[in-house]
């Protein structure tokens, strides 16, 4: 649904995205993460046509941007971190007004704008001036005004920035509701916890792309399997036993703990639990180590701006 080909962008001297290739699947949520400075922006206003490309091809809902951008417009809608609303005009009539806008035809209009403002819950609200609204209010508007043409695609841009934890739930989880609809979301945020609550893929992004994955994809890929068990006590013998497995990468000690990394763990964790009890080791429990995607992030941005 998404596309893009050795994506450049140049302002002037600089480069802000450089050599991006990306593939986006219909009905996907595509997580863009980087840090302030990075380009996710300036990719979001290339895709959606509102600036040139430098160098290479994008392709957004089967068009290719440049060539046919009235055809992507019609099929993508835009939330940015500025809701883009007219504070003397009701929520209504912000709609009705975009509504027009994107040719949403006439006879459908009123049921568009009532669908998205019930959804948002905002229909209680709907003749007050948007500019008495709060910000959590202004952009579920903005993002209801976003959707009334019906787009494939939806590029979200910070869509959560700045909001308290309600609104902020509100929005992730009507974001998350929108797939059922098998519309592709491509979302641009700093919030890793969000990203990783409804991410399918994510994308860690500075200037080009880093690495992608789903959520566990990337951390077992940054950290491999490691396989906490928690012992009464550690003997020679059983470090011994462990460190002769080839299926073990690592094996770490922390008190108590054995810290082992470990190709295909639900298979190999019944073997190493008998040869550790054969070894007179007694396990209080056994499970797995998390990583948090904060800590691939960091570890793949920390890379790239220092390699």
């Amino acid at each position: 649904m998404i596309v893009t080909e050795n994506l450049k962008r140049d302002f002037g001297e600089l480069t802000a995205v450089e050599n991006l290739n990306l593939n986006v699947s219909e009905g996907e949520i595509y997580g863009f993460l980087g840090p302030n400075g990075a380009g996710k922006t300036t990719t979001v206003r290339m895709l959606s046509c509102l600036i040139s490309i430098t160098e290479g091809k994008a392709f957004v809902a089967g068009n290719e941007v440049g060539k046919n951008n009235t055809e992507i417009r019609k099929n993508t809608g835009l939330v940015t971190e500025n809701p883009g609303l007219y504070e003397n005009l009701s929520a209504y009539m912000n709609l009705k007004f975009y509504a027009s806008l994107y040719e949403v035809p006439y006879s459908i209009q009123k049921k568009q704008i009532e669908k998205y403002l019930d959804m948002l819950g905002l229909s209680e609200r709907k003749n007050e001036l948007v500019g008495k609204f709060s910000k959590g209010m202004k952009q579920k508007l903005a993002i209801a005004k976003a959707l009334l043409h019906e787009p494939k695609v939806l590029f979200l841009d910070e869509p959560t920035a700045s909001l308290d934890p309600e609104a902020s739930k509100i929005v992730r989880d009507f974001i998350s509701s929108l797939k059922e609809e098998k519309r592709t979301i491509f979302l641009c945020t700093h919030n890793l916890d969000e990203a990783e609550k409804i991410c399918d893929r994510i994308g860690i992004f500075n200037k080009t792309l880093i690495e992608e994955g789903s959520p566990a994809e990337l951390k077992s890929k940054l950290f491999g399997q490691k396989v906490v068990f928690y012992l009464k006590k550690i003997n020679d013998d059983i470090i011994s036993q462990l460190k002769s497995l080839n299926y073990i990468n690592d094996v770490k000690i922390s008190g108590n703990q054995l810290i082992v990394e470990i190709e295909k763990p639900k298979e190999k964790n019944p073997e190493i639990i008998r040869m550790i009890v054969n070894s007179g080791g007694e396990i209080v429990y056994v499970t797995k180590l998390k990583h948090s995607l904060e800590e691939v992030y960091f570890n793949l941005v920390k890379g790239k701006n220092n390699g």
